[in-house]
């Protein structure tokens, strides 16, 4: 089996961008929005000392990047995006050690995420990505974002 890095490459972004967006829209959607409620997320932002409505965007803003990028719209732009919003996970969690299945959670989960989210936004949609150029009738790109 000859493997050409040109024609695997799109898929492994694929693979990736899929991934990263069914998990942050089950993290955003299922559980800030619709298990704890923009209520509860809001109180636990504030319980932290954050503003409460950081709680709100972090949770609608992971949400709509995981639709982002399962569609594969907006890839670049909204990978690097959600790389804030990972380095204050692993900021919040960093006192709580390496392992995180640590009380409170550790910092390797949300350092792995930060991680991730630039390796996607170098590579970019990748394979089956929806053109916003083409829906808006702009023409065709000859680069994905």
């Amino acid at each position: 089996m000859n493997l050409d890095e040109r024609t695997t490459t799109p898929y492994a972004a694929l693979l990736l961008r899929v991934t990263l967006g069914v998990a942050l829209l089950a993290h955003g959607l299922l559980l800030k929005i619709m298990t704890f409620g923009l209520a509860g997320t809001m109180g636990f932002f504030g319980s932290l000392g954050y503003p409460p409505v950081l709680g709100a965007v972090v949770a609608i803003a992971e949400a709509l990047a995981g639709l982002a990028l399962i569609l594969g719209l907006w890839v670049r732009p909204v990978s690097l995006l959600v790389v804030p919003i990972m380095i204050g996970a692993t900021l919040q969690h960093a006192g709580n050690g390496w392992l995180f299945n640590a009380p409170g959670g550790g910092w390797e989960f949300p350092a792995m995420w930060t991680l991730l989210m630039l390796v996607q936004a170098g590579l970019g949609a990748g394979a089956h990505a929806l053109d916003v150029n083409r829906l808006l009738g702009r023409g065709t790109t000859t680069a994905r974002a």
